[in-house]
Parts: C-alpha cells; sequence; structure tokens
C-alpha cells in the first residue's frame, strides 16, 4: 500500500486541470481513441488522463504521491472516476495502454488560442500576436530513448542525456501554447515549425526568430493567411527595392514582396537587427512600431521558460523510461502549461490586467494551494496585492 505524503492534497488542485479540461471533453476524447474502459478498473482511463497532466504540473512530487491525492482532488471537482492506491508497475501499464492519441485528440478538442480583444499585449492593429520557437527536454538515459531521440552532437554525447526537440506556437498576448510537435533532437527547428502551420490563419501576425528565416519556410507560413514579421541575418541576401519615408525598402523572397527594415536601439551595444515583414504599407505598419513589436516574441523565451525551469524545475528530467510515455509525458506537460496560462488569463480579465504580466511561479502556487478551486477571486488577491 503506497503511503500518501501528509498534506499533499493541499497542494494538488485538480480542480483547476479539470475545469480547462472537464470530464466530458476527457471522455469524448478517450471514445474517439477507442480507450475508454470496457470494465472497472482501480485506474481507470479518465483516471490516467488527469494523472499524467497532473504529473507535469507537480513536478517536484514523486509520481506515486501525486496519484495518491488526485482522487481527493477530482472529488473535489466533482469528476469522480474509479481510482485506486496502484503500484509503479500498474500506473506504466495503464499509462502504456492510453498511449498518446487521446491527448493529442484531447488538445484538439480544448486547447485554442483565447485572448480576447481586452488582452494587453495580444493584437497589433488588429491581428493577433503569435510566436514560434523550440526546446529541449532532457529524457532518461534507457537505450529505447537514447535510439529514439539521440544525443546533442558533443564530446560529450556518448555520457550525455537523450533529448527531445519540442517546438510550440504561442499567443504573445497570454503566453498560452496553443500547439506544438515533438521529435527527436535532430529534427531541426524548420522542420518543426513546418508541422505547426496548419495553426496559423488569416488576421493573426507571427513573429519568429533568427534562424527560421528560409523561403520554403516564409511561403509555407504565408500561405496560411498570416501577416509574418520575422528577423534575419544581417547580410541575409535580399534584393534592394524602393526605399520607404520610413527608412523600410521594398523587397521579396521567392517573387512575393516583402519589406526589410535595419535598426538598432538607442543606448544599446547590441549590434544592428534586421527584420522583414508581409506588411507591405509603411503607414498602416510604421517601422519604429514594427521595431518596437518584434521585441514582444520574447514572450515565448518567457513561456519556454516556464516550462523547462518553474514547471519541469531546473536541471530535472522527465521522468518516462520509453519513448512512447516520453511522448505522453510532454503532452501532459503542455496540457499543464496551458491550464495555468488559462487561470492566468481568468485571473487577468478579472483584475483587468495582462496575463503575460502575470508571475507564472505564483500562479502555480496559486493552483498548488487552492485544492478543488477553479475560481480566480482568491488568485486575484494574490497577484495584484504582490
Amino acid at each position: 500500500m503506497l503511503r500518501r505524503k501528509a498534506g499533499l492534497s493541499e497542494y494538488l488542485s485538480i480542480g483547476v486541470i479539470a475545469k480547462v479540461f472537464p470530464m466530458r471533453s476527457v471522455q469524448a476524447a478517450l471514445r474517439e481513441c477507442n480507450r475508454l474502459s470496457r470494465r472497472r478498473r482501480e485506474l481507470s482511463a479518465e483516471a490516467v488522463m488527469y494523472y499524467v497532466i497532473a504529473l507535469g504540473l507537480f513536478r517536484n512530487v514523486p509520481a506515486s504521491e501525486v496519484l495518491s491525492s488526485l482522487a481527493d482532488g477530482l472529488r473535489l471537482a466533482r469528476a469522480s472516476v474509479p481510482l485506486g492506491l496502484v503500484g509503479k508497475s500498474s500506473i506504466s501499464r495503464a499509462r502504456s495502454r492510453l498511449g498518446t492519441k487521446p491527448f493529442a485528440a484531447l488538445r484538439k478538442r480544448t486547447v485554442r488560442a483565447f485572448a480576447d480583444k481586452r488582452t494587453r499585449g495580444g493584437w497589433y492593429r488588429g491581428l493577433r500576436l503569435l510566436a514560434y520557437d523550440c526546446m529541449m527536454l532532457e529524457v532518461p538515459a534507457e537505450a529505447r530513448n537514447r535510439e529514439a531521440f539521440g544525443n546533442i552532437e558533443s564530446e560529450q554525447a556518448e555520457s550525455s542525456r537523450p533529448r527531445a526537440r519540442v517546438a510550440v506556437l504561442i499567443e504573445v498576448g497570454t503566453r498560452a501554447a496553443f500547439a506544438w510537435t515533438y521529435g527527436p533532437c535532430k529534427e531541426t527547428r524548420r522542420e518543426q515549425a513546418m508541422r505547426l502551420h496548419g495553426h496559423l490563419g488569416p488576421q493573426s501576425l507571427l513573429l519568429a526568430g533568427q534562424g527560421y528565416l528560409s523561403r520554403r519556410l516564409w511561403q509555407s507560413a504565408s500561405a496560411k493567411g498570416a501577416e509574418l514579421l520575422w528577423k534575419a541575418e544581417l547580410d541575409e541576401e535580399l534584393p534592394s527595392g524602393e526605399f520607404l519615408d520610413d527608412g523600410s525598402f521594398r523587397s521579396s523572397i521567392g517573387g512575393a514582396p516583402v519589406r526589410v527594415l535595419d535598426y538598432s536601439i538607442d543606448g544599446s551595444d547590441a549590434p544592428p537587427s534586421r527584420l522583414v515583414t508581409t506588411l507591405l504599407d509603411p503607414v498602416q505598419a510604421p517601422a519604429v512600431e514594427l521595431a518596437a513589436l518584434y521585441h514582444e516574441r520574447w514572450e515565448i523565451e518567457g513561456a519556454n521558460d516556464e516550462v523547462k525551469t518553474h514547471t519541469l524545475w531546473r536541471g530535472s528530467i522527465l521522468r518516462s523510461k520509453t519513448p512512447r510515455l516520453v511522448e505522453q509525458e510532454i503532452e501532459g506537460l503542455m496540457l499543464a502549461h496551458y491550464a495555468v496560462r488559462h487561470f492566468l488569463q481568468e485571473v487577468a480579465r478579472v483584475a483587468h490586467g495582462s496575463a503575460d504580466q502575470l508571475s507564472f511561479i505564483r500562479a502555480v502556487r496559486v493552483v498548488q494551494t487552492k485544492p478543488g478551486n477553479s475560481g480566480t477571486r482568491g488568485a486575484v488577491e494574490q497577484q495584484t496585492t504582490s
């Protein structure tokens, strides 16, 4: 029998997770993938779904301790499901039975960009601000993980842990990742970014950092109807056309018209920077505004840091010993981050503030110290008085 850590239920608020991912959506995702439990188990498929997401949020808690407190959280969230105290091997078998597809189905049903017109920093002249980037997550150095994900090439490659590369697409105003993809570390950022383009569309402006600009990637993103504002190398070969009053000049990528602007920051020792954009009208999108706007892209660095440092905890690695469960764990980790960001947006609406300015670390504490509570008033008090 597993012995539950005293007081842990005070830190496990499945209520927040269950509100963002309600039981009906979890069951619909399971049904879609033919994974609903057909016989009564101590650990039902629904419970395993919530368990994997909870693992992503409570990285400082042993896996078995998370499970032993999950029943209380589900009961308080009025999402009661069969959940007994089982051993480590039973948990692993239950996760293996479930696989990754139900999480992808749940993501498709529930995860989306949710900034509204009142969200500060979420829009530029009617365009929703988006950004993408990638991060590396270390996984246990099991032989199968090493074979599936690989190591970063270095002199110590053989002794270092394998890593999974995860690419995320966020909306800047909320820092919420609403699309992601993953694979071995040898995959390039451009390869993974291409897989995110299905989530782009009109009335959005995609920011991307240095290293993404290529004709193929640019044309693919632009074909989805999104406007683009990407950083380029200063020596990027871009044909020089008409110079405009705001200091930008016209050019082209693969025959498609673009604007290019070079800028530097007053008082900074940083070298000049170059941006390329599909926003062709210097009156509707002045160069000085675009240069300032591009720096909002750093919100994705903050979002990735939240996942790697504050959710995963600095220096920690994923728990899963097999590639399939690593992928499942990444899904849970990203869904957990999305739940907290969704929660923060509700806090921001009540406080008339900006979700991207609220402390993610403090938000996690709020979630952890409000068992079964999916409300926002108490969180607003903590966020706005600190």
